[in-house]
């Protein structure tokens, strides 16, 4: 994960310190590429503790096409939780008596999120992100009146036109942004704009073109989300692993990360881990999270940081 690090010192060394949507302050570059071999090892970042376990449940939540975070609430997972609580705070005219990151912030969200899980009438009302990642995967709205499944065309065209150079899925849904844009409840329109599947001497590789990259507190969960991906649709379509691919528009470190990537920087990066599969899965929308096993993961302790909404 070397390359990983030498991105954030690369930002640190040359990037330019801006303004941006959140108030927060980033210092930024435009354009960056990090590939990653998966014959050699699991590429999860080793110099600060990553909690797969968040990444499997979110993996598995994009592929069953939903964008309501109860079920990432069941499972103890809250990469996505800032959303749609500030929205919730928002709509109720809240905001004011509720500082973002103040400690009544704090235990407004920790009731808010004992709602989700505990309401099915509340969480239906405010767990819902929009038309996210999961949406746009799997039920597409197409201009017929139809949907469109791409992670199944996906593993259609592998199986049957594996040299293809059309195996592709798209976040950037053109008509849905403005409803992101718009409503104070929605993420923001996908980073992940778009994917491509490719075979080359029977392996399958994959590139992610993100338009957005928090470099310190998303990246690592990116990297190893979609190598998993990776991973996995190789299973289910028969090929050898070939290589992530992760290429950026703007790579950005926030002004309140600096301090934790300093002291990640300092330390020394540890071998990397292997992921293991059930290999009895054979279906892209079956995989449960027992059916991923993380081994020989030794990381150094976790950094804390505030994620920017």
């Amino acid at each position: 994960m070397r390359q990983y690090l030498d991105l954030l010192q690369h930002i640190l060394d040359n990037g330019v310190d801006h303004e941006d949507r959140t108030g927060v302050g980033t210092r930024s570059l435009f354009g960056y590429q990090m590939r990653y071999d998966l014959n050699k090892g699991f590429p999860l970042v080793t110099t600060k503790k990553v909690f797969m376990r968040s990444i499997i449940h979110e993996l598995i939540w994009f592929l069953s096409g939903s964008t309501n975070i109860k079920y990432l609430a069941d499972n103890d997972v809250h990469i996505w939780d800032e959303w749609p609580y500030q929205g919730y705070l928002a709509k109720n005219n809240l905001e004011k008596k509720y500082p973002m990151y103040s400690e009544e912030w704090k235990e407004k969200k920790k009731e808010f999120i004992e709602n989700i899980k505990n309401d099915e009438a509340f969480a239906k009302e405010n767990g819902d992100l929009g038309p996210v990642y999961g949406k746009q995967w799997t039920a597409w709205d197409s201009s017929d009146g139809t949907q469109v499944n791409q992670i199944a065309n996906v593993v259609d065209m592998l199986k049957n036109n594996p040299n293809s150079r059309r195996i592709i899925v798209s976040g950037w849904n053109a008509g849905d942004l403005q409803q992101n844009i718009k409503s104070k409840i929605a993420a923001p329109p996908p980073c992940h704009t778009i994917y491509q599947f490719h075979v080359l001497e029977g392996k399958l590789s994959c590139q992610l073109y993100q338009r957005s990259a928090d470099v310190f507190l998303g990246v690592p969960f990116n990297i190893a989300s979609y190598a998993l991906f990776t991973m996995m649709m190789a299973q289910v379509t028969g090929f050898k692993l070939g290589e992530f691919v992760h290429t950026f528009g703007d790579v950005h470190i926030y002004s309140n990360h600096f301090d934790q990537v300093k002291l990640q920087l300092s330390r020394e990066p540890k071998d990397l881990p292997s992921m293991k599969i059930n290999p009895k899965v054979k279906d892209i929308f079956k995989f449960k999270f027992e059916d991923f096993e993380l081994t020989g993961y030794d990381p150094h302790p976790r950094i804390k940081a505030p994620i920017a909404v």
